[in-house]
């Protein structure tokens, strides 16, 4: 791939994230409720306090001049004040990004391991017994809805056995000195094996709450793609030059099947972000999810304006990535 597509590519991105910033502004701007009266609460301010938090949080400007403003900071990476924690955005994102991104990687790997595995077994053994339990809990992943199996494992694994903790990333007693922000790198750093599997089992439940949605549907990609490449000529080619069955699977098949799979796992990698939101907050998950639900109620328009904003780069970037990968499992593909 040439310097000058991939700065096509990058530029690409400017148009994307700009309909993203006015479509949420617009959203925002309808959204009935005002943040100086919900932040007052029933406190008796006086007209000349409210106009005055008003002006501080400029809220007294016209809607235009207040998404020329943002944008412009935007530009030069100043996202404004949250107006609750009276504190530059930048840093409070910054703050719950960690657990989101450590929650998203844990999803996205269980997914992986659960979903390939049996897509390749699933299509391998077509219309064998483990195919149709594949499908049928394919189906049964894609229809539940994710809230609804995250309350399902607290009421069984955390309230019904107490296996497993139903809230937060880590006990108080386990509780390490932050490093990378990544409490399951940040313990193994610090030595303690007993705070990791304290972080481990802390983050299993809303890990797997994400996970099994996704693998239910990188699952019927797979066996899919599996299916149409065992095939294929130069597999049936691979078999009768006498190689074993799992070495035209593992080194032939499965690395062209592969290709669909990278790409509706970037895209749903983009959607773990964006659903995570309900999910961090049944877990009680300190992160961006649960942060941009509480500003949404809060209309802590500043915080999300920004949330969604990165929550629109990561996901563009994410397909990116994807048609990079493409490169590297085939190169006869081209951007």
């Amino acid at each position: 791939m040439s310097l000058s597509r991939l700065l096509e590519r990058l530029l690409g991105l400017i148009p994307v994230l700009l309909g993203v910033s006015v479509i949420v502004f617009l959203m925002i701007s309808l959204t009935p409720g005002d943040p100086v009266e919900i932040m007052l609460g029933d406190s008796r301010a006086t007209p000349e306090q409210i106009a005055a938090l008003r002006h501080d949080m400029g809220l007294d400007r016209s809607a235009m001049e207040r998404f020329l403003v943002f944008l412009w900071n935007a530009v030069h990476g100043d996202f404004g004040l949250s107006f609750f924690h009276r504190r530059p955005v930048i840093d409070v994102l910054a703050e719950r990004l960690p657990a989101t991104i450590e929650l998203t990687l844990v999803s996205l790997v269980l997914a992986l391991v659960i979903a390939i595995p049996l897509g390749v077994v699933a299509a391998v053994r077509k219309n064998s017994w483990i195919d149709r339990i594949a499908t049928v809990g394919s189906l049964l992943g894609v229809s539940l809805p994710g809230f609804w199996f995250g309350i399902l494992l607290i009421l069984f694994f955390g309230v019904h056995l107490g296996w497993l903790p139903i809230s937060g990333r880590i006990g108080y007693s386990s509780e390490v000195h932050s490093v990378t922000g990544f409490l399951l790198v940040d313990t193994l750093i610090a030595g303690r094996p007993a705070s990791f599997l304290d972080a481990a089992a802390h983050i299993l439940m809303p890990a797997l709450t994400l996970a099994l949605p996704m693998a239910a549907i990188l699952m019927r990609v797979t066996r899919s793609s599996m299916l149409e490449v065992l095939r294929a000529d130069y597999v049936l080619f691979a078999e009768a030059k006498g190689l074993t069955r799992a070495r035209v699977i593992g080194r032939h098949a499965l690395k062209n099947a592969l290709i669909p799979t990278v790409t509706v796992a970037a895209l749903e990698t983009g959607s773990l972000l964006g659903g995570n939101m309900i999910v961090e907050t049944v877990f009680g998950w300190p992160g961006i999810g649960r942060l941009v639900v509480e500003a949404i109620f809060n209309r802590n328009f500043p915080l999300v304006q920004a949330s969604v904003l990165l929550y629109a780069v990561t996901y563009v970037l994410l397909n990116f990535v994807a048609d990079l990968l493409y490169v590297l499992l085939n190169p006869r593909v081209r951007l």
